[in-house]
């Protein structure tokens, strides 16, 4: 007979839960609640993570007895000993210099998340559901079974009535025009740049690298050099413009960074992470094609980043992994989300029904890479990285930022993670040395995971998305 037992975080500090199934012929103690069993796995957790220091201890403490029973005479033949052999003694110092400052050199230096903000759009840009089923019927562009569609859609989508569209798409009919298009990116890059300037009293001149990410909106000159006009950044800045890579951009934009403030010293790097509604709204009705109707809203966030050793100590957080999953090479994957025209010729982004298959597929290959880099050298040992695949069990917490975020600003893109961040600061659940796992999938399709751990117990930032409303969630969504 086959029980299936508890299932207990692992022990490791932030560990994903791993089930347990414990086979036996007749009843058995439930060793898995005994308190000794638990002090035994603490002892193995310790042991582990620990064995290089601890086989280090022994021979320290020996050639410290060994130095306590030296006298001035055994003292002075040793110095003779090493003048005899100074050519020696040279060759392995300088070795142990250059091994030394080779190891200095190369060693990756850390990354630093100074601050983050997130853009929350004006009052007047709110859009219930009425007023999204409202202005779809105005149009004149949806069908009735498109309209229906939309609705279904919307009832099961997680949104709640306070998420944003862009000003354009309040108007009657909608204008998505350039000009528009490059208003939204304006209101959104340089609000949520000014409040990170603010809070953080950082010079924008500083600022040594740039890089924004922005799906589907890639004018000319790009967003990153508006940007740059705008706050008049110094001429000789690394910029990137980032495109056509989907919601899991942010992660990326942010993974780019971090490799070049490997190579470029004591300075700050800025990521914006956005997407643009203005000129990627569908006006037909193929029905694959409107579902991003139903779900994407205004948002944006912008990341500052440091390799500067004096900012770890206002720092929130110290980026400690980042894995990017590819699944490209399969046709299937590169088709499920795809921006293309339907038969009248309308452009929108189309979304295949094998999504949810290959979404789950990229993130079994993703957590199997992210595993081993983050976990204790002992759960690797425990052969843990399997079982996380089959028992990745999210608790109501676990997912609580998520769909809280949803429902108050809808899928924001790629700036999403960042919403969902702030809400876990909002409800003051990070502390020191807790690690954060930001997930993010996109088109391609990619899968790419962030791991950052907090190095203080983190306060909102001021003028969070979620200042004014924090105390009003979680709420309970109608399933």
């Amino acid at each position: 007979m086959e029980q299936s037992g508890p299932t207990y975080d692992s022990g490791s500090g932030g560990g994903a839960p791993v089930g347990v199934r414990i086979q036996h012929n007749r009843r058995l103690p439930d060793f898995l609640q005994s308190v000794n069993l638990k002090y035994v796995k603490l002892g193995y957790h310790y042991l582990i993570s620990n064995l290089l220091t601890l086989c280090f201890i022994p021979l320290i403490i020996i050639t410290s007895i060994q130095v306590s029973e030296m006298n001035i005479d055994d003292l002075r033949q040793l110095w003779i000993h090493l003048q005899f052999n100074l050519v020696s003694v040279v060759i392995c110092s300088a070795i142990l210099v250059f091994g030394l400052t080779v190891f200095i050199m190369t060693r990756p230096r850390p990354v630093y998340l100074v601050d983050y903000s997130c853009y929350k759009p004006p009052h007047n840009l709110k859009a219930s559901y009425d007023k999204f089923m409202e202005h779809s019927k105005l149009t004149g562009d949806f069908d009735e079974s498109s309209l229906e569609f939309q609705r279904k859609i919307l009832e099961r989508s997680g949104l709640g009535e306070e998420t944003y569209f862009p000003e354009a798409m309040h108007a009657i009919p909608p204008k998505p025009s350039m000009a528009a298009a490059r208003e939204e990116a304006e209101q959104v890059m340089y609000g949520a740049l000014d409040n990170l300037f603010s809070n953080t009293n950082v010079n924008p001149k500083d600022i040594g690298i740039l890089v924004v990410n922005c799906s589907l909106f890639n004018p000319t000159p790009s967003l990153s050099a508006m940007i740059v006009n705008k706050y008049r950044l110094r001429g000789n800045i690394r910029s990137y413009n980032l495109g056509g890579m989907g919601c899991s951009a942010g992660v990326i934009a942010v993974d780019l960074a971090k490799d070049l403030l490997q190579v470029n010293w004591n300075t700050y790097a800025v990521v914006v992470s956005t997407e643009n509604i203005t000129q990627n709204w569908y006006f037909g009705n193929k029905k694959s094609m409107l579902i991003p109707n139903c779900l994407f809203r205004v948002g944006c966030s912008a990341v500052l980043l440091s390799n500067k050793r004096k900012d770890r100590r206002q720092a929130k957080y110290r980026l400690v992994h980042i894995v990017r999953t590819h699944k490209g090479a399969d046709d299937k994957a590169f088709r499920c989300v795809y921006q293309e025209q339907d038969d009248q010729g309308k452009t929108g982004v189309s979304l295949s029904k094998e999504l949810m298959a290959i979404a789950g597929g990229a993130l079994k290959t993703n957590i199997t890479t992210l595993g081993p880099v983050v976990l204790p050298v002992s759960e690797q040992l425990l052969a843990v990285i399997d079982e996380l695949e089959k028992n990745l069990q999210l608790l109501p917490v676990h997912v609580e930022a998520s769909r809280m975020t949803l429902h108050r600003f809808g899928n924001t893109s790629s700036s999403s993670i960042w919403y969902e961040l702030a809400y876990i600061e909002a409800k003051g659940r990070m502390c020191r040395g807790h690690r954060v796992w930001q997930i993010a999938f996109g088109s391609g399709f990619k899968c790419n995971s962030a791991v950052w751990q907090a190095l203080q117990n983190v306060k909102p930032s001021h003028h969070s998305p979620w200042e004014d409303c924090i105390d009003n969630y979680p709420v309970k969504l109608i399933s």
